[in-house]
């Protein structure tokens, strides 16, 4: 089968260019052929990239160049994550290719794409509507690349988005929640599937070696610093915690410099290091070290991959109930599923956890054995190759 992927970004750049590599690269070492349709390029990892799609590669700015990639192509599938050209997308949706996409977060229906309050960051629950205008005021978007910070985004251009995707033959997204999402913006049931984005392994390590679970009573985070990830709950989370312990927080991002004047403002510099992108290699040994892994997020996960690297490490772990995260985190099996933002809660989750070292055990194994069971990423990318044909093999759906 020769799948095009169809993609803004060709490069290392976030969550979404790690999914669509890493299963393009399983694509074809089963065989198959993979191009990719990009915007631009992240100017990072690219030699990944040549090696997974070689020559396979265009830059489509109009149909002509639409045309010509697809007859050079020859797609029988085409495999659409983040793009938000909708002049392209019309151009695929009037052909007879099989048109899949993956819906990674909330951009498709959410113009604040991060699905929550700016200011109290309580999470929407609202479909995409006239309260999007007034009072959310959702088309005033953040543009750090402007002298004001802001530019207004067209509304209607977002409903034309979320009407186009409304044609295609199969939307997957990566969770239940993110299901519920589709369905409360009027997608069709039967046009949905849910197939968890699970990370191939090596993604962080193999995973192997058992934690220590050591005296040193470690806690790592995993991921952006950025506001709608929670980091500054987490600091005050910490800061109640009453057993002694250390903190890694392992990323980086534009909310970094308000969570580290936080982090002193609550006398926490003593435990909690910020190390910024660290080598795999490096990341390896903290999980290694680790005791727990946390995970803060305050917007609603549309998944949450670093849960099931922090499985696949046998390590428990501590998060709020935003999104999807209930989904892997099983409250009491895995780790401890606390209420949203409730940083007195996720503080006694964290202390129960270091107190008794056999339950942070027990329920890191049981953690492990759960990705193994539900979250294996060549079952993953079996039932993606099977999903692909099916769609290829069925009418296709063009209703305007």
């Amino acid at each position: 089968m020769r799948v095009l992927y169809v993609h803004e970004c060709l490069g290392s750049f976030g969550g979404a260019e790690g999914y669509v590599l890493a299963t393009a690269r399983a694509l074809r070492a089963r065989g198959h052929e993979v191009g990719l349709a990009a915007q631009k390029r992240s100017g990072k990892g690219e030699e990944a990239w040549a090696e997974v799609f070689g020559s396979n590669v265009s830059f489509p700015k109009n149909a002509a160049d639409w045309r010509a990639l697809v007859d050079a192509f020859r797609p029988d599938a085409a495999y659409i994550h983040k793009w938000e050209d909708l002049e392209g997308l019309e151009w695929l949706l009037g052909t007879n290719l099989p048109l899949v996409r993956m819906v990674h977060d909330h951009d498709l229906y959410c113009l604040r794409s991060y699905k929550y309050n700016p200011i109290t960051r309580r999470i929407c629950t609202r479909p995409a509507g006239s309260y999007c205008v007034f009072p959310c005021l959702a088309p005033l978007k953040r543009d750090r690349s402007r002298a004001s910070q802001f530019r207004w985004a067209s509304f209607g251009r977002k409903l034309r988005e979320i009407d186009l995707n409304r044609r295609f033959d199969r939307l997957i997204v990566a969770s239940r929640y993110m299901e519920a999402e589709l369905l409360r913006n009027r997608f069709d049931p039967l046009q949905i599937a849910v197939e968890p984005a699970v990370p191939p392994p090596g993604a962080a390590g193999s995973g192997r070696e058992s934690s220590s679970f050591g005296d040193e009573n470690l806690l790592l985070y995993v991921g952006q610093i950025v506001r709608g990830k929670g980091v500054d709950a987490l600091l005050k989370s910490l800061a109640q915690v009453k057993g002694n312990f250390r903190a890694f927080i392992v990323g980086e991002g534009h909310h970094r410099a308000k969570c580290e004047r936080l982090c002193a403002r609550l006398r926490l510099e003593a435990k909690v290091q910020f190390l910024g992108f660290i080598p795999s290699s490096e990341l390896e040994s903290c999980y290694a070290r680790a005791s727990a892994v946390t995970v803060s997020s305050l917007w609603p996960e549309p998944f949450g991959m670093v849960g099931i690297e922090a499985m696949r490490h046998g390590l428990p772990l501590v998060g709020f109930d935003a999104g999807a995260v209930r989904e892997w985190l099983r409250d009491g099996q895995n780790g401890f599923l606390v209420p949203w933002n409730d940083t007195g809660a996720y503080a006694r989750a964290v202390d129960r956890l270091l107190a008794d070292k056999s339950l942070a055990r027990r329920l890191g194994e049981n953690g492990r054995k759960l990705a193994e069971l539900e979250y294996d990423f060549d079952r993953s990318i079996a039932r993606l190759e099977a999903l692909l044909a099916r769609v290829a093999a069925e009418p296709r759906r063009r209703a305007a």
